[in-house]
């Protein structure tokens, strides 16, 4: 026989979530910003300028830590079933960080013999096996975030009203922002004594000693973010419908959900689409610097910082005072169309081959983007049904992180095609962001077509009906 949630003595109710608890979840976002910088900026530009591997191979190989997403939705339902010391997210955010700084640390170590094989031999047979194992790596690097990841985002939706998220969005992915920019700056502090063509060993030597002290700082985050929150805030409880879980929402059953609703399917498309948008730099960015304006390493690196700091402007901006004001809808749409007009900005910088317009134009960018982050996210967390937190916000883990995957390779393959097409690094490079702002384009257009109030009371029909089937 069914009980309800409610009677269970932890449905009683919850304290509402204070400012600085907000504050303390983004210490963990804090930490992924960090390693997102290390591995997608500084190894990139390793793997392409210093070790001479070809973009499109370099970029195929970072971007295997997205292509695993789809364990993503698995890790969300299985976070919605399956507790871990009596609490269903903190677990797997332990579990996932801990895994990710061991698994990151011994990608780099692979990524050296590589480079070593590559000097040695060129691309033979031992340089593809080594290239191969350093993909598979990346590749568990991925499922790691995953564990980590998408629980802790179904946890911000567990401990919040509706009224509070797009606070605690603001405050938890400007963290993530400040993340990028204490990973930019402290790498580009790390490696600034370097100079600008420091020999392999003296960059080997550095590189491995930030992979030893980030990740670990980046673990130590995520225990002092999570610690006690869950127990004393989350809602889950009440809002569940169904005592045993584990039985009743399988992953099945959960897809099911997923899939039959059409708002789903447009909120997905748009996220594949509004995340090529914003990341579709990501994998040439950091060379766009060092081919086109000349800049050394450490000051490539701090390209992040500008765009982290306009990000991180344009989520406080937005999470406190854009969105509660003209709605999560408008805010979204507002900052897509921005980026577009930054794009333009970024491209007319390669052109001048002035490194502070191209810093101003990524702080430009940067703060559209923020703007569209928050109203994105914010939108993403209304779209859940209680009983399938998980798998949803896996589902929407899962669109942004193949898009982040697919911008990566397509990034660094359209920017190769260009330099076939021109010798001219500026168009060549050009070419990238103008596919990006093609994207955003299309975002805005699947946009209107979201609808929440639709979204909600399909899915609570969609469920009983579920349910239903499963008692008949």
């Amino acid at each position: 026989m069914e009980t309800s949630h409610f009677s269970d003595s932890s449905a009683v109710s919850r304290p509402r979530i204070p400012l600085l608890t907000m504050l303390r979840l983004g210490l963990f976002q804090l930490g992924l910003g960090m390693m997102s910088v290390l591995l997608f900026g500084l190894l990139n530009r390793v793997l392409i300028k210093e070790l001479g591997v070809p973009a499109t191979i370099a970029s195929v190989v970072l971007a295997i830590t997205l292509l695993v997403s789809p364990a993503r939705v698995w890790f969300g339902q299985l976070s919605d079933t399956k507790s871990l010391w009596g609490l269903h997210r903190t677990g797997y955010v332990w579990i996932g960080a801990i895994s990710l700084a061991v698994i990151a640390f011994l990608a780099v170590q692979i990524m050296w013999q590589v480079g070593a094989s590559l000097q040695a031999t060129g691309w033979s047979a031992v340089t593809y096996a080594w290239t191969a194992l350093l993909a598979a790596m990346f590749g568990l690097y991925g499922i790691a975030v995953s564990v980590c990841s998408t629980p802790f985002t179904t946890l911000l939706v567990d401990v919040t009203d509706e009224e509070d998220r797009s606070k605690i969005v603001g405050v938890d992915w400007a963290l993530l922002i400040c993340g990028t920019i204490v990973g930019g700056i402290t790498i580009g502090i790390m490696l600034k004594k370097l100079g600008a063509d420091p020999s392999l060993d003296v960059l080997r030597s550095s590189i491995n000693q930030l992979f030893l002290i980030l990740p670990a700082i980046v673990v130590l985050l995520a225990l002092t973010a999570t610690w006690g929150v869950e127990k004393k805030y989350s809602r889950y409880a009440q809002r569940s419908s169904f005592t045993d879980l584990s039985e009743r929402i399988t992953l099945k059953r959960a897809w099911t959900i997923l899939t039959a609703n059409r708002q789903t399917r447009f909120f997905f498309t748009f996220l594949l689409a509004m995340t090529l948008g914003l990341f579709l730099q990501d994998a040439i960015l950091e060379p766009y610097g060092g081919e086109v304006f000349k800049m050394p390493a450490g000051a490539t690196a701090t390209l992040n910082a500008f765009w982290g700091t306009g990000t991180l402007i344009g989520i406080i901006g937005a999470g406190f005072a854009l969105a509660p004001r003209i709605g999560k809808h408008q805010t979204a749409k507002l900052g897509c169309q921005a980026v577009v007009l930054s794009l333009v900005l970024v491209i007319a910088a390669g052109f001048t081959r002035n490194p502070h317009f191209l810093q101003l134009a990524l702080l430009l960018f940067g703060l559209a983007a923020g703007i569209t982050t928050t109203g994105a996210i914010t939108l993403m967390m209304d779209l859940t049904a209680a009983e399938t937190a998980g798998t949803f916000i896996g589902a929407w883990g899962l669109a942004q992180a193949l898009s982040r995957g697919m911008a990566t390779i397509i990034g660094g393959t359209a920017l190769d095609l260009g330099r076939k097409l021109t010798t001219e690094l500026a168009i060549a490079y050009g070419l990238v962001f103008v596919l990006q702002a093609l994207c955003m384009l299309g975002a805005i257009a699947l946009l209107m077509r979201v609808n929440v109030q639709e979204f909600q009371t399909s899915a609570k029909d969609t469920i009983a009906t579920v349910m239903s089937n499963e008692l008949d």
